[in-house]
């Protein structure tokens, strides 16, 4: 069996109509089941222009105080009199300027100040005295009506979070990552929040996991349609230019998740002083939630190879059929020429130059020929 008949039976199994119509239900249904986010679209800024979005102090898991513009002095201050509860303080894109204040008030370590101004760091976990300093990279799936060869399918972000007895500091890069939902998430269970600054800093790694895989199911319909696209009657003709940004916007997906596996590993087995033994265990089960996603990740690169490398065996078989036929082709054409040629020569003693029936059979020869060869070439599949 040649390639061709293999790539036509492949064909042949494919519904591409139930796919893409299976491929819709799926972008639907994940549309409905999407949890309202906040809109972060706009700067993320206090009315006096202060990176402070939320500054809030809890104890005994119980929200006290707090505001887009809560004084952050005073709410420290608070705490370490009671020497009870912590504060969580919340910010977008500070500037040096705006996050020195909070770096002196927090006693936080220069070169993480520096990481969670500056941005643009990898996933990781570093302990700096009795702080932790978590980066995570958040990611958002890009609805696009269409997929073409310069769609945006993931747009990417940073969060960065320090964590101390009394304190969690939430630092947030980019259009996306909005804790508003998971802050009232918390408030609404007193039991988690009581457990302290860990608490938050596991349900902020729970969801940028969570975002991870919602992600990765989103960016699966994309690869369902373009395998569908490929492997339909008339697949030739598909952009490879798709496959190619696909495998661009799977590659910043896996730059964020990857990463990701050796800071939740020591969040979940190496004993912190700020991350209680009962908080490590909700880490382990976030570790296995993003193994999860690595591996659908992995696949996904696979997958998008094996769809390449059907497209471009496709191509070259239809290129390889093209030939054959201007190959029959020719050799049908070859036949008249070759005869036509040596009778015009002009030479002056010729076989049946002037005899009656000679121009009659010399076509009729040029006609069987061709007819000949014409019907055996049909028969091999060549035309």
């Amino acid at each position: 069996m040649t390639v061709a008949d293999n790539l036509r039976k492949v064909s042949g199994l494919r519904t591409v109509g139930t796919l893409r119509r299976v491929g819709g239900l799926r972008r639907v249904a994940r549309l409905a089941r999407r949890s309202p986010r906040v809109d972060l679209s706009h700067p993320a800024r206090s009315p006096l222009g202060s990176a402070v979005v939320k500054c809030v102090t809890y104890q005994d898991g119980i929200r006290k105080s707090g505001g887009s513009d809560g004084d952050v002095v005073e709410a420290v201050e608070r705490v370490r009199r009671a020497k009870d509860g912590f504060v969580w303080l919340g910010l977008h894109e500070p500037t040096e300027q705006e996050f020195a204040g909070i770096a002196e008030l927090f006693d936080l370590h220069p070169l993480a100040v520096e990481d969670a101004v500056h941005a643009h760091q990898r996933p990781k976990v570093e302990r700096y005295g009795e702080t932790l300093f978590a980066v995570f990279k958040t990611v958002c799936y890009v609805e696009h009506a269409q997929l073409t060869a310069t769609s945006e399918v993931v747009d990417t972000g940073e969060l960065m979070v320090f964590v101390g007895q009394e304190f969690v500091i939430t630092v947030r890069h980019g259009r996306h990552g909005s804790l508003g939902p998971l802050r009232e998430a918390l408030e609404a269970d007193p039991e988690q929040l009581k457990k302290g600054p860990a608490a938050v800093l596991h349900a902020v790694a729970d969801q940028v996991v969570d975002d991870y895989l919602e992600v990765a199911d989103a960016v699966q319909s994309d690869i369902d349609q373009v395998e569908t696209d490929v492997f339909a009657k008339d697949g030739v003709r598909a952009d490879p230019g798709r496959i190619y940004q696909l495998k661009r916007e799977l590659l910043e997906l896996k730059r964020a998740v990857v990463p990701l596996g050796r800071p939740l590993q020591i969040l979940a087995t190496q004993p912190m002083r700020v991350v209680a033994p009962e908080i490590q265990a909700y880490f382990r089960d976030v570790d296995d939630h993003l193994k999860r996603a690595t591996e659908q990740i992995a696949a996904f690169d696979e997958l998008l190879n094996s769809i390449l490398q059907a497209h471009l065996a496709q191509v070259t078989v239809a290129q390889n059929e093209d030939m054959r036929k201007i190959t029959a082709w020719a050799a049908v054409i070859a036949v008249p020429t070759m005869v036509c040629g040596l009778y015009g020569m002009n030479f002056d003693h010729m076989p049946e130059l002037h005899w009656k029936y000679g121009y009659g059979m010399v076509v009729g020869l040029i006609v069987t020929a061709c007819f000949a060869l014409h019907r055996g070439f049909r028969r091999n599949g060549w035309l």
